[in-house]
């Protein structure tokens, strides 16, 4: 770990990331609990990946409650510093875009996003092909999630170089796509 908090921010931030999505729902068709989805980052990075830094952790964590919750960046920044709200905001989608401006901008943005970001990047687009493979959204057809497939698959390109075995989960779980 690293010497900015460890275990002990790793705790603190998985709390603040249940207690923001608390009444959040994934869109699969069991509407599984929202809080599974940044678990399960910081479960790749750490047990896939090997990843032990803190910063990167609580980053995962608390990847989307700017972009889905009520907070705010300064909240973030008061309970975690400015290097994980950083690298939060790095991720964070501008929900005031319409959506495929959002996703264009996800594709021009990764090549010039910090390594931890394409850390935690890397991450949510391995958890999500799995979810989409696994437990895709109810109401999503087949072509849907195929193109959702490719756009991450693009995304992810431009995030290559950063974490070789990051990049291998990626590709496995690409391998999945729906036909």
């Amino acid at each position: 770990m690293n010497s900015t908090g460890g275990l002990g921010l790793i705790i603190r931030a998985l709390a603040f990331a249940a207690d923001k999505h608390r009444d959040q729902r994934r869109k699969n068709k069991d509407a599984s609990p929202y809080i599974n989805h940044p678990v399960a980052l910081a479960d790749v990075l750490v047990n896939a990946a090997g990843i032990t830094d803190s910063d990167v952790i609580c980053s995962a964590l608390l990847h989307d409650t700017i972009e889905d919750t009520d907070t705010t960046a300064a909240e973030l920044e008061a309970a975690f510093g400015t290097v994980i709200q950083g690298i939060v905001l790095e991720v964070t989608d501008d929900t005031s875009l319409p959506k495929l401006q959002r996703k264009q901008r996800q594709i021009d943005r990764a090549r010039h996003v910090s390594s931890n970001a394409k850390l935690v990047k890397l991450a949510d687009k391995i958890c999500n092909l799995r979810d989409m493979a696994t437990a895709p959204p109810a109401d999503w057809p087949l072509d849907r999630r195929q193109e959702y497939f490719d756009w991450a698959k693009t995304v992810v390109d431009r995030l290559r170089g950063v974490h070789p075995l990051l990049e291998t989960l990626f590709d496995e779980a690409y391998r999945a796509r729906p036909e």
